[in-house]
């Protein structure tokens, strides 16, 4: 019986191993992508491996209030952790209020319960919060307008939020939500237009997923935070 040469064996093996391996890193640290909520057109991703940089772009009224329209970039994850990245938006527009987030969500359902840190194409930046499967968002804005990095770090049942301006490393904003999560739950970077006919996009760079920070949840003094007439918070050091 003539037997097969041992390269043809070699060849078949690595054909079958490459056949059946994940396609890992096509979204980096992440795996999945998904359009949540109602948005008017299909939300795109792209991770750039070179450049460490995710392009997401989305549809989408708002996230806010009831349920959220976004594109969502993905993973499940469980425990304590922190996730954080740079967050700048591509191209002029008219919407102030189109958001690049942080998210830790408990469903891909479009009114789970969730925790986020929006940026705001006008500046703004506020940790949001659904305490409630299809509940009321709500908000606690941060003293730091434009920040050059956000980052969540999640310890216990409580989340934290931390900026930075250009050159600084993340300190606490004052701001942070308690919400208990059931394991497994989603993290990732989320986009949103705040206006379905349109379609924007952010940019999310130096992303960095990882154990928790525990210098987030040290007593911050120094910040108050206040009640907004629309029954929103915001933090101040005065």
């Amino acid at each position: 019986m003539k037997s097969t040469p041992f390269k043809v064996l070699l060849a078949a093996a690595l054909l079958s191993a490459c056949t059946m391996a994940p396609r890992l890193g096509v979204l980096g640290i992440f795996t999945d992508q998904a359009d949540i909520g109602d948005g008017s057109r299909p939300g795109t991703a792209a991770f750039d491996p070179a450049a460490g940089t995710y392009t997401i772009s989305s549809s989408g009224s708002n996230m806010w209030f009831a349920e959220d329209d976004m594109h969502f970039v993905y993973r499940q994850a469980s425990g304590d952790l922190s996730l954080a990245a740079d967050i700048a938006f591509l191209g002029e527009s008219k919407q102030g209020h189109r958001k690049g987030c942080l998210m830790i969500r408990q469903s891909l359902d479009k009114g789970s319960p969730m925790v986020d840190v929006a940026v705001h194409g006008d500046g703004l930046t506020a940790i949001q919060f659904r305490d409630a499967q299809g509940g009321p968002t709500k908000e606690i804005q941060s003293m730091t307008a434009k920040p050059e990095r956000v980052r969540l770090d999640k310890i216990g049942d409580q989340v934290y939020l931390s900026v930075a301006a250009a050159g600084e490393d993340p300190h606490p904003s004052g701001a942070s939500h308690t919400l208990h999560f059931t394991e497994p739950f989603y993290i990732g970077l989320a986009v949103s237009a705040h206006d379905n006919k349109a379609f924007e996009t952010a940019v999310f760079s130096k992303v960095e997923a990882g154990s928790a920070w525990a210098g987030a949840a040290s007593p911050q003094p120094e910040f108050r935070i206040i009640t907004l007439p629309s029954g929103d918070k915001r933090v101040t050091d005065h």
